[in-house]
Parts: C-alpha cells; sequence; structure tokens
C-alpha cells in the first residue's frame, strides 16, 4: 500500500516536533466532559454520570469487533439517551499505514461525519485487508469509502497527502504512549483504566478499575469483551455517580 507508506514515513519523521506544538491546551473545551482534553472527539452528554474514552485504532481487528459485537448496543442504550459520555483517542495499531490512512480520511470529512466515517471503516475493515493481501494494494477500497462519504477523487488523495493530517494523528499516538497505552482497545471510565488480570488466589480474568476489583452485588465482574458485561459495568458506574436524572435531560445532543 504505497501510497500510505509514504505518507507514515514523512509523517514519523516530523512527529516529534508536532507533538511539542500540540502539547498545550489540555483543559477540557465547551461542551466536553471533565476527563476530556481540547483535542478529543466525543460525541453524547458531556454532563453524563460516565465518560468512557476508548484508545482505538481503525486498523486493529479486535477494535473492529467491539464497535461491530458491542457498541452499538452502548451506543444506543447508553450514549443516545444521555448516560454515557463517548472519547475516541487514535492510535497506530494493527497496520500502521491503514490506521493512519483510515484516520485521515475520518479527519478530511466534515468534523459532524467522524464518527460516521470512524464506523465504516471498522465495517469496512476485513475487506480492507484482503484487498490489499488479493490485490496488492487497498487503495481502490479506501477511495470507495470516501466517495460513499462525499469525497471526490482529488479531495482523497488531497487528504492523504495532507502532512499537518498525518502528523497530528502520530502525534496523538505518541500521547497515548505517554498515557500508558500498550494496545487497543483500551478504555478509560471516569479517569480510570479498565484492566482485566487475575485478583491474587483466583483463576478466571476479572475487571479492576485503576487496580481496584470492580465488584457488583458481591461477585467479581468477569473480564469479558461483551455487551451484556459492558451494560452491568456501565450501570454500575452510572449507580456509583448517583444516577443518571441529569444525563437523561442532555440526551441527543450532537458530537462535539
Amino acid at each position: 500500500m504505497t501510497f500510505s507508506r509514504h505518507i507514515f514515513t514523512a509523517a514519523a519523521m516530523t512527529a516529534a516536533l508536532f507533538v511539542g506544538a500540540c502539547s498545550g491546551g489540555d483543559a477540557p473545551g465547551e461542551g466536553q466532559s471533565n476527563y476530556e482534553r481540547a483535542s478529543d472527539r466525543g460525541k453524547g452528554n458531556p454532563d453524563a454520570p460516565v465518560t468512557m474514552i476508548e484508545y482505538s485504532s481503525v486498523a486493529c481487528p479486535h477494535c473492529a469487533a467491539f464497535h461491530q459485537d458491542v457498541f452499538p448496543a452502548i451506543e444506543e442504550e447508553y450514549i443516545e439517551t444521555g448516560q454515557m459520555r463517548y472519547v475516541l483517542r487514535e492510535m497506530i495499531t494493527g497496520s500502521p499505514q491503514f490506521a493512519i490512512a483510515g484516520f485521515s480520511l475520518a479527519r478530511c470529512v466534515p468534523e459532524d461525519r467522524y464518527f460516521d466515517m470512524v464506523d465504516l471503516l471498522f465495517q469496512q475493515q476485513r475487506a480492507i485487508f484482503q484487498a490489499a493481501q488479493t490485490q496488492g494494494s487497498a487503495r481502490g477500497q479506501y477511495l470507495a469509502i470516501a466517495r460513499s462519504m462525499g469525497l471526490s477523487e482529488e479531495d482523497f488523495i488531497a487528504c492523504l497527502n495532507d502532512e499537518e493530517v498525518n502528523q497530528s494523528i502520530v502525534a496523538a499516538h505518541d500521547r497515548a504512549v505517554e498515557d500508558g497505552i500498550e494496545g487497543t482497545p483500551r478504555f478509560i471510565f471516569n479517569g480510570r483504566m479498565l484492566e482485566a488480570r487475575r485478583a491474587p488466589g483466583e483463576t478466571d480474568y476479572t475487571y479492576f478499575l485503576d487496580g481496584e476489583q470492580v465488584v457488583i452485588d458481591g461477585e467479581p465482574l468477569p473480564g469479558r469483551v461483551d455487551a451484556e458485561t459492558f451494560r452491568r459495568l456501565i450501570d454500575h458506574l452510572i449507580a456509583e455517580a448517583g444516577g443518571s436524572a441529569e444525563a437523561e435531560d442532555g440526551a441527543g445532543e450532537a458530537a462535539e
């Protein structure tokens, strides 16, 4: 995939300078939750009792599985009802070329279509991988995706060769590494990192938030990535935060 490999190389060469230029402005902006940075992209009620930050890559198969199998239920039941704020932070995991090409396209559509593009890239991830393997290039697949989102071929080419866009994606990845994120997907709930691991003396993996085991109704929460487990976790955090009455008032707010 030579068209994106060149982009990644150019971005990586200047990433350090770009990170330095963008290191400020960490405070949340208007319409963001207290757990966000000004540069974050999120959707849902900023006053929701729960903010979930996902470190993710559009070239990560596990991320795609989460967005296909788990996220739709979360979005419908919690984000759209105003009970949870969702934030995505970009990382270059999986194929760096595919990750940068995908996130570049997401940044080149109108801001309110960013998550639409990300969703489409996850839906088409397998087709992109297959095109690269069978045809030697995924350019045609990416171009079709870009066109479906209203970009012309000229827009597509300009986007993938926009050095500032590419640098910003590398900078986002580097910042995630500084945050201690080593892989994707990784989730932060209300500022606490979610991890699945074994507690001392236990054989099964259960969830921990910043080192504290998540216990619901007297039982540790199993470390599974499925819709029902995430429902139980989010319901627990909503209750822990004191309910969702204020959040429901903010249901239906547009993505920031």
